[in-house]
């Protein structure tokens, strides 16, 4: 049997994936074309907030790991009835480009719609919009900070 015979027919297609995973940081690609589904993923064990020596992010009131630390903060709030999670794995911006005003504040005034902030992914920038109308009652991610799909980033009661 000729050594090419056991050859993946779309291998290309799988490296060409693998190959999209490295130059945009994305864990998981998933595609579905003429009844061929193919899903690539890697684990990477890299810190999930890395800050600059020297680094003090400002104090924004509401914002911060309560007493047990990040991990209870979001077990904690994934189940809340006001959270809004991301949609994406991304970088989560609270302004519309550097220097702007933040879209919201704690304390903020949202109606269902209204975007609350942008996650990056593969260089575009996805609008996250509030799910429904409320007051912003806390903010769970700063500025440029990497977001996981379904990690918590707002509560709006």
């Amino acid at each position: 049997m000729p050594e090419t015979a056991h050859k993946y027919p779309n291998e290309e297609l799988i490296r060409n994936l693998a190959l999209l995973l490295n130059e945009t940081g994305l864990t998981e690609i998933e595609i579905e074309e003429n009844n061929l589904r193919v899903r690539v993923a890697r684990t990477l064990s890299v810190p999930t907030h890395l800050v600059p020596s020297g680094y003090a992010p400002p104090a924004t009131a509401g914002v911060g790991a309560p007493a047990g630390g990040p991990a209870a903060q979001s077990s904690n709030l994934e189940n809340h009835p006001g959270v809004v999670t991301s949609p994406m794995v991304g970088t989560a911006y609270r302004s519309p480009e550097p220097g702007a005003p933040t879209f919201v504040e704690v304390g903020s005034q949202v109606r269902e719609g209204d975007t609350l902030l942008i996650v990056e992914a593969m260089k575009t920038m996805n609008q996250i919009a509030a799910p429904r109308s409320g007051t912003v009652k806390r903010i769970l991610v700063e500025n440029g900070q990497p977001v996981e799909y379904g990690e918590p980033l707002m509560i709006i009661e």
